[in-house]
């Protein structure tokens, strides 16, 4: 196994940015489709990786005690 090169921090972050950068194309799909139930679940899908996002950033800073 190799040791990774880069922070955790790094990773972090572009986990991050990834995730929402899908968040928003899940949002913008809310307003550009017909079928409620797809509108649904593409809104539920951006809070999902919501929360995510704020597990990675309470990760980054250490602010729940799982992460202390």
């Amino acid at each position: 196994m190799t040791t990774s090169v880069f922070s955790s921090a790094h990773h972090t972050n572009k986990i991050k940015s990834e995730m929402n950068a899908l968040i928003q194309h899940l949002r913008e799909d809310v307003n550009a489709v017909d079928d409620t139930q797809l509108r649904a679940l593409c809104e539920t899908s951006a809070e999902v990786l919501g929360g995510l996002v704020k597990a990675f950033t309470d990760y980054e800073l250490k602010n729940e005690a799982a992460w202390k």
